[in-house]
């Protein structure tokens, strides 16, 4: 269905014990939303709450201006980009078009013949790319104005990928997770060389035209490839569908779009190492957490999967609250951006469905 398709439902007969407009509203006028663009949430398919405000965006770096946000406007969702390739790289393992994630990556790349016969190398498996756990050298924990910023150099680099695949070997694979763009490059060349397509075209026809997502960019760097780690932009609602399949277990209106058993891995905490958040677990490409919850019946463990994108984009999706929080916002490389959908998410949505 087309986004003008949307259901829309009041919060209070969708289980919602407050109105999230009110504290949205309250939160807002505090100045705790300050630089966010966009809010959708869903609950039993249905949106419950939506709301857009103006403020200066960025397109990748390049400033914008003061936009006028809506329903079909496209925002930057930055590294929330890693996430949806991940889903698409189940679509095409489905499909038979990529190798198994016990391949070894470098084989994936034979025109690199000095990096392909290195012993050392051929350690480095699909599946540690997938959870970033290959154990190379990299670093995007300094700012991404800062040219030393190792996404920033794969795409300054002549060769991308021999940029990637050349990284000092610094540990054992899979011991150590290691938050990497450049793992989600190869995989999404990997995802082009199997599908003979670019990676924007196998997305459109493998999962946003089945999900009914007929707005999209994807950003490509000055080498003319489709940035897989960060270039996605999409509206928030489009998120919010992604997240909506997600619940519905891989399937869209009756059509399998990603397979049940793919979004089980996915899920799983693969990467059983500290990734630097309390609490805090990586999937394939996912973040996997659980809130403490509180109610009459106790405290209990509530399970959420999602996806984060500097800037402070957010796809949250919580399968037993059958809910769903899509956020855009313009905080991009502040070192507080994560405060604003925080507050969204614990100020706002938790408290009101969870709440007695």
């Amino acid at each position: 269905m087309a986004d003008g398709d949307w259901q829309t439902a009041a919060p209070n007969t969708m289980g919602f014990k407050s109105d999230p407009a009110t504290s949205f509203d309250e939160l807002a006028k505090t100045g705790k939303l300050a630089g966010v663009h966009g809010v959708v949430a869903l609950r039993g398919g249905r949106i419950v709450f939506e709301r857009y405000m103006d403020g200066n965006d960025m397109r990748w770096g390049q400033s914008l201006g003061n936009v006028a946000f809506g329903p079909e406007t496209l925002h930057d969702v930055r590294s929330v980009t890693k996430s949806i390739v991940g889903l698409l790289y189940g679509i095409a393992l489905a499909g038979g078009k990529v190798p198994g994630l016990d391949e070894p990556v470098i084989a994936q790349f034979p025109e690199y013949i000095d990096l392909a016969g290195d012993p050392q190398r051929k350690r480095l498996t699909i599946r540690h790319a997938l959870t970033m756990t290959l154990g190379t050298e990299w670093n995007e924990n300094i700012p991404y104005t800062d040219p030393a910023n190792s996404e920033i150099a794969m795409e300054q680099a002549p060769d991308r990928y021999r940029f990637i695949l050349d990284r000092p070997i610094l540990i054992e694979p899979g011991k150590r997770w290691t938050y990497s763009g450049g793992a989600v490059a190869l995989l999404g060349r990997i995802i082009e060389r199997g599908a003979g397509q670019s990676l924007p075209d196998f997305a459109r026809g493998a999962l946003f035209d089945p999900l009914g997502i007929n707005a999209m960019d994807w950003i490509r760097g000055q080498d003319g490839e489709a940035s897989a780690a960060s270039g996605l932009r999409l509206a928030p609602r489009s998120l919010a569908r992604i997240g909506q399949m997600i619940l519905q277990d891989g399937q869209w209106e009756g059509r399998p779009i990603v397979s049940k058993s793919w979004l089980d891995q996915s899920f799983q905490p693969a990467a059983l190492v500290d990734i630097g958040w309390p609490g805090m677990r990586y999937g394939y490409l996912w973040y996997l957490g659980e809130e403490a919850i509180t109610d009459r019946a106790g405290t209990y463990g509530e399970r959420f999967v999602a996806a984060f994108g500097n800037g402070g984009q957010r796809l949250f999706v919580f399968p037993g609250l059958d809910f769903v929080l899509a956020i855009t916002t313009g905080n991009y490389d502040s070192p507080d951006q994560w405060r604003a959908p925080a507050a969204i998410l614990y100020n706002v949505f938790l408290p009101s469905l969870t709440g007695t």
